[in-house]
């Protein structure tokens, strides 16, 4: 049951929809911080210094919130990346397809595997 559980875990959709939705969550704050702490402050002030969240005067517009919610979205972007690079590392690496081509002996052209005669030059060839 573990192995059944690992195989589902391992599978490509699951883990994109993992990051999908971290990423998701973390890119959410830098939108909210944008919009609580950079613009609404801005328009607060524009319009006499009316605070919307509070309606107090002259809120000040909070850069450094909005800063720190940047640094953290990369770290989790970060963290996120580390871990699909390592689960991508444990996936068994998928065997080679076997060939459909060879190379005829004669004119050195390139011709199906299954073919008994070369198309370009007509020679025979062995099976």
């Amino acid at each position: 049951m573990l192995k059944e559980f690992k195989e589902f875990i391992m599978r490509g959709n699951v883990l994109d929809l993992a990051v999908g939705v971290i990423i998701g969550g973390a890119f959410g704050k830098i939108v909210g911080s944008l919009v609580n702490d950079i613009i609404m402050p801005a328009i607060g002030l524009l319009m006499g210094g009316v605070n919307f969240s509070e309606l107090t005067i002259a809120e000040v517009i909070k850069y450094g919130a909005f800063i720190q919610t940047i640094v953290d979205f990369l770290i989790v972007a970060f963290v996120i990346f580390l871990i699909i690079k390592s689960a991508n590392s444990m996936k068994k690496a998928p065997a080679p397809a076997d060939p459909t081509t060879k190379e005829c002996p004669h004119c050195i052209s390139t011709i199906s595997i299954k073919a008994t005669r070369c198309p370009n030059c007509t020679s025979e060839l062995n099976a």
